[in-house]
This record gives structure tokens, sequence and C-alpha cells, in this order.
């Protein structure tokens, strides 16, 4: 239920940020303005006494949102991340969130294991350990399988978890329908249409089928793919609640010191990392979309290993083209460029001035060269970033909200190894020869090719719908559908003419 009583749920997040000291600690890191920081203080305390008090163990802002629920949690694991944006010492805090929240017991995720796969758990393992790891959604324990003698993870989902989160995205949509209602400006972002993408992304990471089956299809992606490895599902372990992998060993990609005392290069880690998700995300067009510390490990080999494919992302290939040449613009600070593919692929109106969204985006774009990486603040440059897409009137594309997403998180894992990498330079690699291969003369053969593929395919249709065309003609005599039908079958005849040219021309390749 989406109505107001989800007004509770809001009043008691922010009575649970004053009751537990998170609203004072939250606002200072972010560097919140003094006006904002004194209307939190003075709407939040009234409500002191109706927040939860969660684990006094817990540093405040950590303990607000493990009081909250697993939505909260969600959103604490991003920013434990970006230490530009919240400091060094509150993300530090917020890593916890990641996988070291308290578990639930074992014995009621051997009791959730057999009542999903009908069997038991000492019937199929020699080992099973308690839990190690717990994160806002399910659980992994370490164990053995008795027929082959196989380390694996299982993971078992939270009880409760689907209500939970049900709870919290509801409250979610309420407050979003709220803020499009106040704030007219704000429907330009589409708040709701990200908090319903988001939703779809949440319970899809609720059925662990699924998680199973992005594993495997993304395992099969990076097969070939150098120092990087992703262990494979056990189908027959498998089921909603309960997923059954590969084992991964190796040290947590948010132990800085144990890497490097292992003797791990961390400037070559963070450098992989990110040519890693740009890889995925350009060339397959299929990526990690949670890529957070608690979801990678550094492999005795020095390989990077991932694990948890609850939320995976996906981009069809247009838009990785498109976003392809926008970071090439940046890359090369071809900032005209980059407003030219804007206004091509339609992400900002036609009405509005080219050169002068070049001239913004050069202001975006020009404080990153020439500078000490490890002095940009991230954090300045979005809120700037927002300005612009604000003033040009570009809305926000769902499509690309977890790239957007993952790509903040990337590179707060890859400025955790290294602090001075600079994004820019370690990604031009990859996206030149995304570029190189993707965007050009063999590029246009391969399109003309699969067009061919399509009119082949539907080729024994194609008298049909010219008779049904022009017999739908003779209904009319409209010159605008005359027009319309010259333009059909024109459409169709170049069609065919230009495949039967990409034909010739792969012969030549």
């Amino acid at each position: 239920m989406r109505g107001p009583h989800n007004i509770w749920r809001l009043i008691r997040t922010g009575a649970t940020f004053e009751r537990t000291g998170a609203m004072k600690v939250a606002l200072e890191a972010m560097e919140a303005p003094p006006r904002l920081r004194v209307l939190a203080r003075v709407l939040g305390w009234p409500f002191k006494w109706l927040g939860y008090a969660g684990d006094p163990a817990l540093p405040p802002v950590t303990r607000a949102l493990t009081a909250l629920g697993p939505a909260y949690i969600k959103f604490g694991q991003v920013l434990s991340t970006r230490p530009d944006v919240v400091g060094e010492e509150l993300s530090d805090q917020l890593r916890v969130l990641q996988d070291k929240l308290p578990p639930f017991p074992t014995a009621v995720a051997k009791a959730t294991f057999r009542d999903e796969l009908g069997q038991s758990v000492d019937d199929l393992f020699t080992e099973f350990s308690e839990p190690v790891a717990a994160a806002s959604i399910a659980q992994v324990h370490r164990a053995r399988l008795e027929a082959t003698g196989e380390e694996v993870a299982v993971k078992v989902l939270r009880p409760g978890i689907e209500r939970a989160f049900r709870r919290d995205i509801d409250a979610f949509h309420f407050a979003a329908r709220m803020i499009e209602a106040l704030s007219p400006a704000s429907r330009r972002l589409r708040p709701t249409d990200v908090i319903a993408h988001f939703e779809s992304v949440v319970m899809g990471e609720l059925d662990l089928r699924l998680e199973a089956a992005s594993a495997s299809e993304f395992a099969a992606n990076t097969e070939k793919d150098k120092g990087f490895g992703v262990p494979k599902p056990v189908w027959n372990l498998s089921s909603r609640r309960v997923l059954t992998l590969g084992w991964a060993e190796g040290i947590p990609l948010g132990e800085v010191a144990a890497i490097r005392a292992a003797g791990h290069d961390c400037v070559a880690l963070s450098e992989r990392v990110l040519q890693l998700f740009l890889s995925h995300a350009l060339r397959d067009g299929y990526f990690h979309a949670d890529m957070h510390q608690g979801n990678l490990k550094v492999a005795a080999n020095g390989d990077i290993l991932a694990y948890d494919f609850g939320i995976m992302g996906q981009i069809d290939e247009y838009t990785r083209r498109v976003y392809a040449e926008i970071l090439m613009g940046f890359i090369r600070r071809d900032y005209r460029r980059v407003a030219e593919v804007h206004f091509e692929a339609g992400y900002v109106p036609r009405d509005r001035d080219i050169d002068d969204f070049a001239r913004a985006l050069r202001a975006v774009g020009e404080p990153i060269f020439g500078m000490d990486a490890s002095r940009i603040s991230m954090a300045r440059l979005l809120a700037y970033l927002f300005e612009v897409t604000e003033r040009f009137g570009m809305q926000t594309r769902t499509e690309l909200i977890l790239l957007q997403r993952t790509m903040v998180v990337v590179e707060g894992v890859a400025r955790s190894l290294d602090s001075n990498m600079n994004m820019w330079q370690v990604a031009r690699p990859v996206v030149e020869r995304y570029i190189r291969e993707n965007i050009g003369p063999r590029a246009l053969v391969r399109d003309l090719v699969r067009t061919v593929q399509v009119l082949g395919r539907f080729g024994p249709r194609l008298p049909e719908v010219a008779e049904a065309l022009l017999v739908r003609q003779t209904e009319t005599a409209a010159p605008a559908q005359r027009r319309s039908l010259a333009e059909a079958l024109l459409l169709v005849l170049c069609g065919a003419a230009a495949g039967a040219a990409a034909v010739a021309v792969l012969g030549l390749f």
C-alpha cells in the first residue's frame, strides 16, 4: 500500500536519525549548508522519541541505517565507497554494512535449505559453517560437498526479507510522488520512474534463481578476461531462497592493508577494477552492478574475484556506443563532440543551444585534467553536473541508472586502493579499443549484415506486407498516404540493396 500511512515511515526515518545521533554526523560529513542543518535538527528533534534505538555499539549513521531496514542499508553500502562525498571516517564506518551485519541463526538457514530443496544440509555436506558473511538481504555459509569434496558458498535469504523490502519501497514510492507534487521542477528527474526501476532490481535480487542465472551468464562472458574470476552456480542446489556457488578464496578488496601485506600491487588492482567494469559494460552490455568492496576479493595469484550477482546491469548496443563516444569526448577534451552526441541521442531537447551546452560541459571536464586526482571533489563535480542537466532540460534516463550508480561505486573502490588514480587516464585504453572495434567501417559492415539477416528472416512475408500496403492504398487516395506507401517501399528496397552491398563488402574482409 502506497498511501499516506507511509508518512509515518518517513517521519520515523528522520526520528531515527535524530535519536541515534546520525542526523548531525551525516549533515556535517556531507558539508550541508548551515541553514539546512538547523532546519533538519529543528524538524527532527520533536519526533526523536519515535525513532528506533538501533545497536548502541555501532557508529551513529550505521546504527540508524541498520535499524531502519534493508533498503536504507543498500543506500549506506553505496555511500561507503565514496569517502570524497561523506569523508574518510564515515566511509569507514559504513563499510561494515557490506558484509558484516548481524547474522540470523544457522538453524534457521538449515531449515530454509530443507524447505526449499527438500533435502537436509547434513545429507549433502560434510561441512557447513556458521555464517561467514551477513549482508542486508542474505547471509553466506561455507560448506563442503559430500559428493565431490568441493568447497562452496551457500547463500540463504533472511527470513521475512521480502516483506521488509516491500514496506521500505512503498514508502519510497510515496515520497517520490509527494516530491513530484510539491516540486514540479523535480518531475524532470522522474523520481517515480527511478523508484520503480529500483524496485524491479531489488525484487529480482530477492529471487536467487535469477542470481544463479546471472552468475552463469557473467562467468561465460568474462571467461577469457585475464586477472578476473567468477564462481559458477551449482544448479541442483539452488532455488528461490537458496543459492550455492563455487567458493571464492581471497582477501576482501576492502582490506587494503592485508592486500599490501600479501604483496599485491594496489595501483594495478585499482586500474584493473575500473577497466574490467568498463570492458564488461561496453563490450558485453552486461555488468556487475553491485561492485563494492564486500563483493570483490583478491586471490593468491592476484586475480580479482567477483561474487554476489543479485544486481546486474544491461544496456543495449546503441546506448553503449553513445556512452563510449561521450566518455571518449571527455577524455579527448572534445566538448563540442560530447554535446553533439547528447543532442543526437535525444538526451538534450533540440531547442537548446548546442554551443552553450558544450561550454557547460567544458566547465565540468576541464577541472579533471592537469590536476592531482586526489584533489578533485566528486561531490562538487556531481553537484555541478546536476545544475547543468537542470539548465538544459535533460531527463533522468532509467536505463542508465545502474550504469551511472555503478560507475560511482567502482571509482570509489578503485580510489580506496589508489587515492591518486585518474579515472580518465585509466579508462582511455578501454574506451578507445571499444570505439575502434565498434564505431567505424567494420562496425558499419556488421550492422548491414545484421540488417540482411533480419530481412532474410522476414523475407517470405515481404510479398504479403507489400500486397497489404498496396491494398490499403487502393482504399484511400490521400496524397500523404501515397507518400507514406512510397517511403515504406523505398525503405524496403534500400534495406535490401544495403544488405546486398554489405554481403559484397564483407567478402573483402
